[in-house]
């Protein structure tokens, strides 16, 4: 299963390492797109080239005014001006050369009379139109911008110039720059032809003592522009692809250092899934101190865990298994004699032996249920405050109340006012203390004396059971606490506990966050005076509500 995991990773790559070029990239390229718009940039040349041809065009129309006016006196003896053809073709055709520009006039009817691409011949009227050169031709970078050009006039807002178009049989109504000027306002206006280019056109009365005469429309390109435009569009492309390159290498390192260690995560998670031997671990990551080093840390915890789990599970079915089996051996056995004995009494001592082992075996059966359900039900639990001092008296009470003679005694001691609250599940805490006070009885002497005792210690609240019995066998103090150990008084009935009350409350007192320890009372000559066993709880902290 592995495998066609790894393989498949390899074809296609990381999807995180996508996801990681993917936004890195998108990040790069929405600021550059803006840029690459440039949309005030151009407004602003595309100003400053209107306001040069204004004054051009009204150098050309004073020079038209003042050179290019015919005179005829009428018939009421008032003096007619017009514009005369020759000699406005022949300003305009100098002026034009020398500045680059197309100039159109009209006459006041509106009717264009000379324009500077039509050269009267021999042969003729010819008109001259620069052509682009094709797309094909271009170097590279001006291609990349001629393609970058035609892609923005399709965003919208981009044509915010309208579109130039121009008729074979052109009138003064064709332009509006042209129809204004006649009524003696000057106008500048700048037309698109697409592929980014624009045709800039003034409009300039043609006056002669304040009479219009006609109209001068003088027209240019947009090279100037288009090449400022191109040049920071080339240098921001430039800077783009640089940025490219490091962004590239940069998400590439980021990947890897985030996604290889989590595929690594994950191949070892599933190992440890498909449980393939338990020399499968998860990869440290120790070295790391960011959210990756947690989760490698977090995860071989869980494992180291899980592990522990699943030998402990493993311990405790072999445990019940042996625990199990003698007093069904000794069933099995007295069943079998009782059988082939005749004698009534030999046959009611052997209905005894199988009715205690028929008890042992429901007490094992029952503790070992109630030990199997333990961690579950602690996991479940949400905890809630606890205040051990009226818990522990009512023990104490109850502890009491059936007491018979020659009974151990059971002593409280706790100082008045002192608050003992900790947090977690009540009924398992008085288990817990059940069974401590329970096992101090089992092994007090006759008329003994069993102390219960609860204080403070800083943010831990600390309960002890002493008690006058024989103490804890030397070396022992930790083993006790195992399951099914049996070390019992003197003298009393086998199999009448399970072995399982402490280590029960070591299981309990643990998810609780706390310490569980037993050791002996010596006196100052050296000698046992009894057992003492310590529960240490965390004390209540205000706000805190976990799960155990």
């Amino acid at each position: 299963m592995i495998g066609p995991v790894r393989s498949a990773a390899r074809r296609f790559g990381s999807p995180l390492t996508r996801r990681i070029l993917a936004v890195n990239i998108l990040a790069l390229a929405i600021p550059i797109a803006g840029l690459l718009y440039l949309g005030e940039y151009r407004r602003g040349l595309v100003e400053g080239e209107l306001a040069a041809l204004s004054v051009q065009g009204a150098m050309f129309a004073a020079a038209l005014g003042e050179g290019a006016v015919n005179s005829d006196a009428g018939g009421l003896g008032l003096i007619e001006q017009a514009l005369d053809a020759d000699s406005t073709r022949s300003i305009v055709r100098r002026l034009a050369e020398t500045t680059g520009t197309r100039a159109r006039v009209y006459n006041a009817e509106g009717v264009l009379i000379v324009d500077s691409r039509r050269l009267i011949g021999p042969g003729g009227t010819v008109q001259i139109e620069p052509v682009a050169p094709p797309l094909e031709s271009l170097p590279v970078g001006a291609w990349m911008l001629s393609v970058l050009g035609r892609v923005l006039d399709w965003l919208p807002g981009h044509q915010e110039f309208p579109l130039y178009e121009e008729k074979v049989d052109q009138q003064a109504s064709d332009y509006d720059e042209v129809a204004l000027a006649l009524d003696g306002e000057p106008v500048a206006r700048a037309r698109s032809v697409g592929d980014g280019r624009l045709i800039l056109g003034v409009g300039q009365p043609v006056q002669s003592y304040k009479q219009v005469l006609g109209a001068l429309l003088l027209t240019k390109g947009s090279p100037d522009i288009e090449a400022a435009m191109a040049g920071v569009r080339l240098t921001i492309l430039q800077v783009f692809a640089v940025g490219l390159g490091v962004t590239i290498l940069l998400s590439l390192y980021l990947a890897g250092t985030i996604a290889r260690p989590i595929r690594r995560l994950a191949l070892a998670a599933e190992r440890v899934r498909l449980g393939r031997g338990r020399e499968a671990a998860i990869p440290d990551f120790a070295g790391r101190r960011d959210e990756i080093g947690e989760l490698a840390r977090s995860l071989r915890a869980m494992t180291e865990a899980l592990t522990q789990r699943v030998d402990a599970i493993e311990a405790f079915a072999a445990d019940v298994a042996h625990e199990i089996k003698n007093p069904l051996t000794s069933v099995k056995s007295a069943v079998e004699t009782v059988v082939r004995l005749k004698d009534p009494e030999q046959q009611q001592r052997l209905f005894a032996i199988i009715l205690d082992d028929v008890d042992r075996l429901n007490r094992l059966i029952s503790d070992i249920a109630d030990a199997s359900r333990l961690d579950a039900e602690l996991s479940r639990a949400r905890p809630e405050p606890v205040d051990l001092r009226p818990l522990l008296a009512t023990l104490v009470d109850v502890q009491q109340t059936p007491r018979k003679s020659r009974d151990p005694a059971l002593h409280f001691d706790i100082a008045n006012g002192l608050r003992l609250d900790v947090e977690g599940v009540e009924s398992r805490l008085v288990q817990v203390f059940r069974n401590l006070i329970a096992n101090a009885a089992s092994f007090s002497p006759p008329d003994g004396s069993i102390t219960l005792r609860a204080a403070r210690d800083r943010d831990a609240v600390v309960v002890t059971v002493e008690d006058e019995g024989p103490g804890i066998p030397s070396g022992k103090e930790r083993a006790i606490f195992d399951r099914f150990y049996s070390e019992r008084p003197a003298g009393e009935k086998f199999g009448a506990h399970s072995g399982l009350g402490l280590s029960i409350s070591q299981q309990i007192v643990d998810a609780h966050g706390g310490t569980i320890s037993a050791e002996n009372r010596v006196a100052p000559d050296g000698r046992v005076l009894g057992a003492r066993f310590t529960v240490r709880l965390p004390a209540r902290t205000p706000g805190r509500a976990e799960r155990l």
